[in-house]
C-alpha cells in the first residue's frame, strides 16, 4: 500500500472503531439494565464477573450487527475525507474510486477471517461460560428431553445431566410410548453406534415387579453432530465447533440447516464487511460541487439497513431450510456488491 492507501484506510479504521465504540457503549447500557442476571453473578463471583458477562454480552450485539456498523462507520469516514478536501486532492491526482477502494476492501476482508477465526470464538466462548441460562437444551435438572418418534419403539427421553460432548445422559428416564406404562431408569447412557447404551437399567412395568436389565440398548436417529448442537444453540457455537458437528454428521434436518447456515455465515463475514464498503465508497466517495451531502448519507444507510434486513431473513430461511444456506448467506452479501458497484459505475460514467 502506498501513503494514499494508508490515509484511506486509517481514517476509514478510526471512524469505524468510533462508531463501534459508540454502539457498543450503548448496547452496555441496555445489557447494564438485566439486573436479574447481573445479581445472580455477583453472588457466584462478585461484580467483576458480573461486568465482565455484560461486557461480553454486549461484544456479542456488535459482532451480530457488524456490517451494518462498518457501513455506518465507513460513510462517517468518507464524509471526513469530502469535507476537509483530501478526497478531491486525492482523485486529482488520478486515482479512480475503483484503485481507493483496493486497500479498504483488502483490510476488510482481512479484519473479517480474524474476527470470524478468532475474535468471535473468543466472545462466544467467553459469553457462554458467563451465561446464567445455557442454550436449547440447558445442563441441568430434568431439564434435557430427547423425543424419539421415529425409530422402531418410539420414546421420549429425559435426562438430568449430559456430558459436556453430548456422548453421554446421566439420570436417565425413558418413557416409552406404544407402551404407556412402561418406564426404564439408569445412571447413565452412552451414544454408540446409533443407540443409547445402558449399562444398567430398571425397567418398570405396571402391576410387575421392577426388572434389573443389563446392555439395555435403544435405537436412535440422534447422531453426535446432533447431540452437540441440541445441547447448546448453534448462535452459541464458535466455526471450529460448527465444523466439528459437521464433520460428526447430523441427522435432524432442522439442526443441519442451522448449523450450516452459521457456518457459512461465519466464513461469508469478510464478503459481507465487502458489500457494507463497495455501498459507502458507491454513495460518498463520488464528487460533488458542495458539501450537502445528508441526502447521499441517507441513501446509503437505508440501502444498508435494507440489506442487514433482508440478510437476516434469507439467514431465518436458511436455518429452516427454506433456502439452500449457501444462497441464504452469500446472496445479500453479493446482492450488496453488485447494488453498490452499480451505483459506482452509473456516478463514475458521469450520468449522475
Amino acid at each position: 500500500m502506498n501513503r494514499i492507501d494508508w490515509i484511506i484506510v486509517r481514517r476509514l479504521l478510526g471512524s469505524i472503531g468510533l462508531t463501534l465504540l459508540i454502539l457498543y457503549g450503548l448496547v452496555l447500557l441496555v445489557e447494564s439494565l438485566s439486573t436479574s442476571r447481573f445479581a445472580a453473578l455477583s453472588r457466584l463471583g462478585g461484580p467483576g464477573l458480573a461486568i465482565l458477562a455484560i461486557a461480553a454480552s454486549a461484544a456479542r450485539w456488535i459482532l451480530d450487527t457488524l456490517p451494518l456498523t462498518v457501513l455506518v462507520g465507513a460513510i462517517a469516514g468518507l464524509l471526513n475525507l469530502q469535507t476537509t478536501h483530501e478526497m478531491t486532492v486525492i482523485k486529482s491526482s488520478g486515482a479512480s474510486v475503483w484503485r481507493l477502494m483496493r486497500a479498504p476492501v483488502a483490510t476488510a476482508i482481512v479484519l473479517g477471517l480474524l474476527i470470524s477465526m478468532g475474535a468471535h470464538a473468543a466472545v462466544v466462548t467467553l459469553n457462554r461460560g458467563l451465561t446464567v441460562e445455557g442454550g436449547e437444551a440447558r445442563v441441568g435438572a430434568g431439564t434435557f428431553w430427547l423425543e424419539e418418534r421415529n425409530a422402531e419403539q418410539p420414546y421420549i427421553l429425559e435426562a438430568g445431566y449430559v456430558h459436556p460432548g453430548g456422548e453421554a445422559l446421566g439420570n436417565v428416564s425413558v418413557f416409552m410410548l406404544d407402551s404407556p406404562r412402561e418406564r426404564i431408569e439408569a445412571e447413565i447412557a452412552e451414544l454408540i453406534g446409533g443407540e443409547w447404551v445402558m449399562p444398567t437399567a430398571t425397567q418398570f412395568v405396571s402391576a410387575r415387579v421392577p426388572e434389573q436389565v443389563t446392555d439395555f440398548r435403544l435405537p436412535t436417529t440422534t447422531s453426535p453432530g446432533d447431540m452437540q448442537t441440541k445441547i447448546s444453540s448453534v448462535k452459541d457455537m464458535t466455526v471450529y465447533e460448527l465444523a466439528a458437528a459437521l464433520a460428526a454428521r447430523l441427522n435432524d434436518p432442522r439442526k443441519r440447516a442451522e448449523t450450516v447456515t452459521q457456518f457459512i455465515r461465519l466464513l461469508a463475514l469478510p464478503a459481507s464487511l465487502c458489500g457494507s464498503l463497495v455501498i459507502a465508497f458507491a454513495f460518498t466517495a463520488g464528487y460533488r460541487r458542495t458539501n450537502k451531502y445528508g441526502g447521499t448519507v441517507l441513501y446509503g444507510i437505508v440501502l444498508g439497513f435494507v440489506v442487514y434486513v433482508v440478510t437476516e431473513m434469507a439467514g431465518r430461511a436458511g436455518d429452516a431450510g427454506v433456502i439452500q444456506p449457501v444462497i441464504a448467506v452469500l446472496g445479500p452479501a453479493l446482492v450488496a456488491i453488485v447494488a453498490g458497484a452499480t451505483v459506482l459505475l452509473n456516478r463514475e460514467d458521469g450520468r449522475t
